[in-house]
């Protein structure tokens, strides 16, 4: 860990007991420094992460199933999409797989919620990350009355139990739930409106969210509170300084890993055979 946190960032983060509505989006939990710091710090955890993730895949090309899973939730413009560039274009591409969850399509919506997440789950040796998750059934689903309360409160109970069978399966979950302000939202989206290379990245329908901002709290609390296990914890972050979330959800990923006690996978054949092989070739 580096010398700047005072506290590593899955206990800073740790969202047991957190109300909401308490929450600072400009703080920086656990990290000693400013913006200058984080940034020469990224960049050098940055490497760390990425041999760590190296060595997961390797392992992965050898048989080994484990995994670790991302899963990133946040109101538009928390920053999710600069994590995904930002921390896991830092590491080889060939060992991560990413999923974004949007509105379910016409096939989708014929099956469990469960289903489009179970066929976007990482393969054994893979970084996972989920833009969105099965928690969008619990908080876009509940905000905007899309199915019966009956019906979205059973899921809490059956996202838990699907989430202990992934960590008996070998999938260690680092779920992430990013906050920022309104004022920080609205300073984003407005970006979004001045700037023609960012048009893209605008949904008109972002603004109308910001009506049911008490109901989305409401509904964040209630997964923190409901979805929160020793196995798949929650770790709150705030959002509204971009360099401290990728920083910060970098030393996640780090100390997940750190976790799995990753090996060089030894080889499958005589490296000094070989190499008298090729010396002769």
């Amino acid at each position: 860990m580096s010398e700047h946190w005072k506290t590593p960032a899955s206990r800073a983060l740790r969202a047991d007991g957190l109300r909401v509505g308490d929450i600072d989006t400009s703080a920086r939990p656990g990290f000693r420094g400013n913006k200058k710091d984080g940034e020469r710090v990224l960049a050098e955890r940055g490497k760390v992460l990425a041999d760590l993730q190296e060595k997961l895949y390797a392992n992965g090309r050898s048989g080994d199933s484990r995994s670790v899973l991302l899963i990133l939730q946040g109101m538009d413009t928390a920053g999710k999409g600069g994590i995904v560039r930002h921390v896991i274009g830092s590491v080889d591409p060939q060992g991560v797989d990413h999923a974004a969850f949007g509105v379910p399509t016409d096939e989708e919506k014929r099956h469990h919620f469960l289903w489009r997440i179970r066929k976007a789950l990482p393969r054994g040796g893979q970084l996972g990350v989920f833009d969105r998750s099965h928690y969008e059934d619990v908080l876009v689903v509940r905000v905007h009355d899309l199915v019966p309360e009956e019906v979205w409160g059973r899921r809490y109970t059956e996202i838990n139990d699907f989430e202990q069978e992934l960590a008996e399966a070998g999938v260690t979950l680092v779920k992430v739930a990013m906050f920022v302000s309104l004022d920080e939202q609205k300073k984003r989206l407005r970006e979004r409106l001045e700037r023609p290379e960012k048009y893209w990245k605008f949904n008109p329908g972002d603004i109308d969210e910001r009506a049911y901002w008490p109901a989305y709290q409401q509904a964040y609390q209630d997964i923190l509170d409901r979805t929160s296990t020793g196995h798949a914890p929650w770790y709150v972050l705030p959002a509204d300084a971009k360099w401290y979330s990728r920083l910060a959800v970098t030393e996640l990923l780090i100390e997940a890993l750190q976790k799995l006690d990753l090996r060089w996978p030894p080889a499958d054949f005589d490296p000094a055979a070989e190499l008298r092989r090729l010396d002769t070739a």
